[in-house]
């Protein structure tokens, strides 16, 4: 069923959790987008929080302790890419796990869309978010694919408009839209061999790639310098037209502590966190294009450093 977007289908998928009885545990991974993490406190049922392991993938283990602590029915939510890090989650696995303790497994797969290959059958997930924004449709439209199995109980009421599962004027045009996006788009591979390169090259000057070691989406590159702020990083990228952020991209050109890498365990590098991505119409020259604006002003940046250092020793 169509939506106005990726947040109204996550209400919309938590709002499940909200209207069945037998549903009394809300289990909410720690990686999860805002629309989800914030609006879980809404449902008015235990929230129990899934940790992240230090490489930032959902902890599997955690996840079955949780599920015995459930009299009844739970709730899961983990997404499949994370939209900060870019990692993929073990969504398949995890859905195993949930659906042997008789939970309800939803999965936000907006940052995945146009990244990779999403097979809702193979996912097992009970409900799916989706977004057109991501794959070169228009702002505003979004999706909950959702198992046939399920009875999907309305958030929005009124007309009889989406099977009567959505009441309210249809944004045609922007369905269309989405409609033909969803038929072209490929996933991004080839920024692949670039974005590696621009990582290699990072790394070479200092920079930390986050989630580096588990799989990861192309596009996505996560980075943290412990000298840079996040702050002073977005400054001199903004000077140049390059649009980056701290965080989310919901939160481009903000400053705010990561959340995320607070989870994983990296509370001492998310003040110097800076996430890079692209997408749909991107190039491999854009990510050369960023690793030459950000290397010259790091490397501007450390001089500068440097020469007050050694101004404070001769004082």
């Amino acid at each position: 069923m169509f939506t106005s977007g990726g947040t109204e289908a996550n209400n919309l998928a938590l709002h499940q959790a909200k209207a069945r009885n037998d549903i009394t545990h809300l289990i909410i991974s720690d990686g999860e987008h805002d629309s989800i993490y914030t609006a879980a406190n809404y449902v008015r049922k235990p929230v129990l929080k899934w940790p992240l392991l230090p490489s930032g993938l959902a902890d599997l283990e955690a996840l079955k302790a949780l599920l015995a602590q459930v009299e009844g029915r739970a709730f899961v939510a983990l997404m499949l890419v994370n939209n900060e890090t870019g990692i993929i989650q073990p969504v398949a696995e995890a859905a195993k796990i949930v659906h042997a303790a008789g939970g309800w497994l939803h999965v936000d797969a907006v940052q995945a869309a146009g990244k990779i290959n999403i097979d809702f059958s193979a996912l097992s997930a009970d409900s799916l978010t989706l977004t057109a924004h991501k794959i070169g449709g228009p702002v505003g439209v979004g999706a909950l694919a959702y198992n046939s199995d399920h009875t999907i109980v309305p958030m929005i009421t009124g007309g009889g408009q989406e099977q009567g599962l959505r009441a309210g004027t249809e944004n045609v045009a922007g369905l269309a839209a989405f409609g033909t996006a969803a038929l072209t788009v490929q996933p991004c591979e080839r920024v692949l061999s670039q974005q590696a390169a621009v990582e290699a090259a990072l790394k070479a000057l200092g920079a930390r790639i986050i989630g580096e070691d588990v799989p990861r989406v192309p596009g996505i590159t996560c980075l943290a310098v412990p000298d840079w702020s996040s702050q002073l990083q977005l400054i001199h990228m903004d000077m140049a037209g390059i649009c980056v952020s701290s965080g989310s991209a919901c939160s481009s050109g903000k400053v705010k502590q990561s959340r995320i890498l607070n989870a994983m365990g990296l509370e001492n590098l998310s003040g110097g966190v800076l996430r890079i991505s692209t997408g749909w119409s991107s190039q491999p020259a854009d990510w050369t294009r960023f690793f030459e604006v950000w290397s010259g002003g790091y490397q501007t940046f450390r001089a500068r450093q440097s020469t007050k250092l050694n101004i404070k020793e001769q004082a």
